[in-house]
């Protein structure tokens, strides 16, 4: 994916300390699995050596692409963001009409984005009708069965 990667702050930083740590400690790590590997002899049919290298070479491509993230990296600085309407950086509380529930999500970019950790990506469905909402505003996301609908209920800055 060629262009910007939006992060927040807090997405940045945690990049930043991932790389790190992929540089300083990983490298080393996997380097003396291969030199102990190596120590065992006939590397043609040495599993251990063979997972090493299929590690190293994982590692590399992970260093290889949060350096090309943060290259192209455009950070939200959530100070200021318009608590007036919903956009990247921000945590939103919805009531789910169908369920009767609240949820709450922070907007982040896609490079961030992780459900689990209730973080959507401003491409993804509920992100992009989210956008440019107010509280009080209704929303209707298209889903694959059907439709879910829910109610802005708060704007607030990430914790």
């Amino acid at each position: 994916m060629a262009g910007k990667h939006i992060l927040t702050y807090t997405g940045l930083k945690e990049l930043e300390e991932e790389l790190q740590h992929l540089k300083v400690v990983k490298r080393k790590e996997i380097a003396e699995k291969i030199k102990e590997a190596r120590a065992q002899g006939d590397l043609s049919e040495n599993a251990e050596y063979d997972a090493a290298k299929d590690e190293q070479s994982d590692m590399e491509k992970r260093i290889e692409e949060i350096e090309k993230i943060l290259k192209n990296a455009e950070v939200i600085d959530e100070d200021e963001v318009d608590l007036n309407k919903i956009s990247i950086g921000c945590t939103v509380t919805l009531e789910d009409l169908d369920y009767e529930e609240e949820v709450t999500y922070r907007i982040v970019g896609s490079t961030e984005a992780d459900i689990l950790k209730g973080k959507i990506s401003n491409e993804c469905p509920v992100g992009v009708a989210l956008l440019g909402k107010k509280i009080g505003d209704k929303i209707e996301v298209e889903g694959i069965d059907e439709n879910s609908h829910y109610k802005v209920l708060a704007i607030s800055k990430n914790n």
